[in-house]
């Protein structure tokens, strides 16, 4: 029995032993395979698993204003690693350098003390790490400095400094139209320029072989790319950003002022619909406002009284009235079905004539006037509109545009008192930017031009596409109607409505607005406390050579103030006047002799301590009560007495911004924009009559101006 129990367990001994020996074998057997036959397939599978290419992200390309003034760039930076393993870093090179080199990088980016580094460079060494990130965002200026440093000087294999290309988005002048520029981000709707040449600005990708190391790590194989990515294409657009600027911090003083909602402006030149400033604030708290939506070209709304040029240029353009026509508005009431027409004159005006129906912008009178006309035949007035453009909505540069809706008696919207209303902007929609068009093509006599954002792209600085004005009406109005609307504009500014806005230096010609907004239900509020406005000026300068036109409109002010001419109007003054004081071109000559008193020198302007003893010494009269600034522009009376007026020309180069050195000595002038930065050249003799920079117009250290004197 106990043989028996030896021989079983000898027996599993040796099945035990077999078995090892036979599993030994196949997998000697195995390895020999993988090794001899197999070995080339898994090195491969190896490289393709830790081995690949790597995008490298091209440069996006520049947007630009008019100016050539950049308004969005891509800076390169970059993410810095070490590979202090390389074979060419022995320890003997390594210990010679690693004080040294743990000094300069503390003292660049003065993050970490020497001493730190130092033990950072040389604990990665010592772990064997190929790949050690020292830092990311690195400028190009640092960059620079990093590769004249100890040991990285000798190159990317030699010196074990790594660097791997990335492009951050600028903006050099922050907020202004930043919504117009706009961005582009995967998965989200375009927005901005950015967004409708994307294709255009993003250029093409490079690629780089790069192996993945622990940690998911991709560390460059080789110094060079494989494939260099190209940048992208530039694009120059329409806008200006010094006039941007204006417009923008007009628009915010006044929202803030009002406390509004939000508020858009729009200046587009006329002849060409190219848009030189568009602006869009919306409130954020009491004192912020940001550009978080463009609703000059997305915001469809009732656009109230502006919307009175349309209408009455339709019934003249029918023939059924003419300016002279006149209509009784009564006492400023008039009610039609079960809706009650009203005006803001308080008492009414009584009887008007056509003109002043628009001047004063009395809703009664307008809609009278459609009503009486157009009552039996609707669709006709509807039909005029449409022919006359109200309606279109060409493709723009940039995504967003709402659409127009102004119905037809087809429409199953359409009441008994959908006529009226509609003659003084309600129960229709427009965006800002489909009201200027309209306007602006009443100041470039009847030819409707498509609002333009870009001029042309670019590719390494010569022009690859153009963009030139585009009419999308020929004619909205005869001749003859145009010049009649032309003419009621100019008259709200006289004798109408926005008579604030007059000026002895130039005319303006537009129309206010204020319309009442409606609630979420559909209907309006019963009094000014619980009723929210919107108050909007549009219209074009000068009046007698329109040069531009431009549209404001101020959402929901709180302040009690909600009238276009009071809240929209000085916006659009703000601007006008700061845009026309740089159209040098139209301005008188400076030098006009002949208006001064001749039995006195002709007296420049410049330091105010000069003049002052000048005058003294000629013994001629001085008034010297409205000036006290340093530097001053001199007039003189028929009394021959000279009148000091301040030029703030300090002001001026303090903030960066051209002054109006015309009329000024050179002695003065020179001493001073020589000191603000600018080169100067000069052409000619005498006190200056033309500067090749329009005052107003921001600068930079080394900017070139001319200066030309006669």
């Amino acid at each position: 029995m106990a043989l028996d129990v030896r021989k079983d367990i000898l027996w599993r001994i040796y099945l035990v032993y077999l078995f090892v020996f036979l599993l030994s074998g196949f997998v000697v057997a195995r390895v020999v395979k993988i090794q001899i036959g197999e070995g080339a397939f898994w090195k491969q599978r190896a490289n393709e698993l830790t081995i690949h290419y790597a995008s490298i992200e091209a440069l996006r390309g520049n947007i630009f204003d008019v100016n050539e003034q950049l308004l969005a760039t891509s800076l390169p930076y970059y993410d810095v690693a070490v590979d202090l393993n390389s074979e060419a870093i022995t320890d003997d090179i390594f210990d010679a350098n690693v004080d040294s080199l743990s000094l300069c990088i503390s003292n660049l980016f003065a993050d970490k003390t020497k001493s730190v580094y130092k033990r950072e460079l040389i604990n990665v060494r010592a772990l064997g790490d190929r790949y050690y990130s020292l830092h990311e965002n690195v400028s190009y200026q640092d960059l620079q400095k990093l590769k004249r440093f100890p040991l990285f000087r000798k190159g990317r294999f030699k010196g074990g400094l790594i660097c791997t290309q990335k492009g951050k988005r600028e903006l050099p002048f922050k907020f202004l139209a930043s919504r117009t520029i706009g961005y582009y981000r995967e998965n989200a709707k375009p927005v901005g320029l950015e967004g409708a040449f994307n294709q255009q600005l993003t250029g093409i990708g490079g690629k780089r072989l790069v192996r993945k190391i622990a940690g998911g790590v991709e560390m460059p194989v080789n110094e060079e790319n494989e494939i260099d990515p190209q940048d992208g294409c530039d694009i120059v657009s329409t806008l200006d950003i010094n006039i941007q600027d204006v417009a923008e911090n007009a628009l915010y003083q006044q929202l803030k002022k009002h406390q509004a909602g939000w508020g858009c402006v729009v200046l587009m030149e006329v002849k060409t619909g190219e848009v030189r400033a568009i602006a869009n604030l919306s409130r954020i708290d009491t004192a912020t406002y940001n550009e978080n939506y463009n609703y000059a070209i997305g915001q469809s709304t009732e656009p109230g009284s502006t919307f009175k040029l349309v209408s009455l240029m339709a019934g003249m353009e029918d023939g059924k009235f003419d300016l002279k026509d006149t209509i009784n508005t009564g006492n400023g009431k008039w009610k039609l079905l079960n809706q009650e027409v009203k005006d803001a004159h308080e008492g009414g005006l009584g009887k008007l004539t056509v003109k002043q129906v628009f001047e004063h912008s009395s809703n009664v009178g307008t809609a009278k006037l459609i009503y009486k006309y157009y009552a039996k035949s609707s669709q006709r007035f509807i039909d005029r509109l449409y022919k006359m453009g109200i309606n279109l909505n060409p493709e723009l540069d940039i995504a967003g545009s709402g659409s127009p809706d102004v119905k037809s008696t087809k429409d199953k919207r359409w009441s008994g008192v959908s006529l009226p209303w509609m003659s003084f902007g309600y129960e229709l929609r427009l965006t800002p930017l489909q009201i200027l068009t309209f306007y602006n093509a009443v100041a470039n006599d009847g030819v409707m031009m498509k609002p333009r954002f870009v001029r042309e792209v670019r590719k390494q600085g010569k022009a690859i596409k153009e963009f030139q004005s585009e009419v999308i009406h020929p004619h909205i109005a005869s001749a003859s109607t145009i010049k009649k609307a032309q003419e009621m504009m100019e008259g709200v500014v006289l004798e109408g409505t926005a008579t604030n806005l007059k000026n002895a230096d130039y005319k303006i010609a537009g129309k206010t607005g204020t319309a009442q907004i409606a609630k979420s239900g559909g209907g309006y509020g019963q009094d000014s406390k619980s009723t929210t406005y919107q108050a909007s000026f549009v219209g074009y300068f000068p009046a007698d050579n329109p040069k531009y036109s431009c549209i404001v409109v101020v959402n929901a002010p709180s302040e009690g103030v909600y009238y276009g001419n009071a809240v929209a109007g000085p916006i659009f003054k703000e601007i006008s006047d700061k845009v026309y004081s740089s159209l040098s071109d139209i301005h008188s000559e400076v030098n006009e002799i002949q208006n001064l008193d001749t039995r006195i020198p002709v007296i420049k302007n410049g330091s105010r301590k000069d003049i002052e003893t000048v005058c003294r010494n000629l013994n001629i009269s001085a008034n010297t009560s409205s000036s006290s600034a340093e530097y001053v522009n001199v007039s003189v009376r028929k009394d021959s007495c000279a009148v000091f007026k301040d030029n703030n020309i300090n002001q001026s180069l303090t903030n960066r911004v051209m002054p109006n050195v015309l009329g000024m000595g050179l002695k003065d002038a020179l001493y001073l924009l020589e000191n603000a930065g600018f080169r100067v050249k000069i052409i000619g003799k005498g006190a200056i009559t033309k500067q090749s920079i329009s005052a107003g117009t921001k600068f930079s250290k080394g900017t070139e101006l001319i200066l030309e004197l006669s």
